[in-house]
């Protein structure tokens, strides 16, 4: 029972990633906004997907499996916005993509998420 509750390494660290990535990535984008002047289109999804970045982390931490499948929309929202940027973005995105939702999904991961 107790190795049911270990949380995988692998999953920790992704969890603070998405955190980490989601803050700063959001700070990034509002200071770049005193300059550029977004619309209001634009201010709305990145706030929208910084929250959901943090949202993600902090509850996969939690042990709620929902959040992982939120993380790998995040993950896919930013496959779909590399589409119309750089090449190098959407190889990375994509190959974190399928990583995640490797990590995600592994029998350790299924365990932690499954556990009560």
């Amino acid at each position: 029972m107790a190795e049911a509750r270990k949380r995988p390494i692998t999953i920790t660290i992704v969890c603070w990633l998405y955190l980490i990535v989601g803050v700063l990535g959001t700070g990034e984008h509002y200071w770049k906004f005193a300059s550029q002047r977004p619309t209001m289109n634009e201010a709305v999804w990145i706030t929208a997907l910084g929250a959901a970045a943090v949202v993600a982390g902090a509850f996969m931490l939690r042990r709620e499996g929902w959040a992982r499948w939120l993380a790998l929309v995040w993950m896919a929202a930013h496959v779909a916005i590399s589409v119309f940027h750089s090449r190098q973005g959407l190889l990375i995105h994509s190959a974190l993509l399928l990583l995640f939702s490797y990590l995600f999904f592994r029998r350790p991961a299924r365990i932690y998420f499954s556990a009560t």
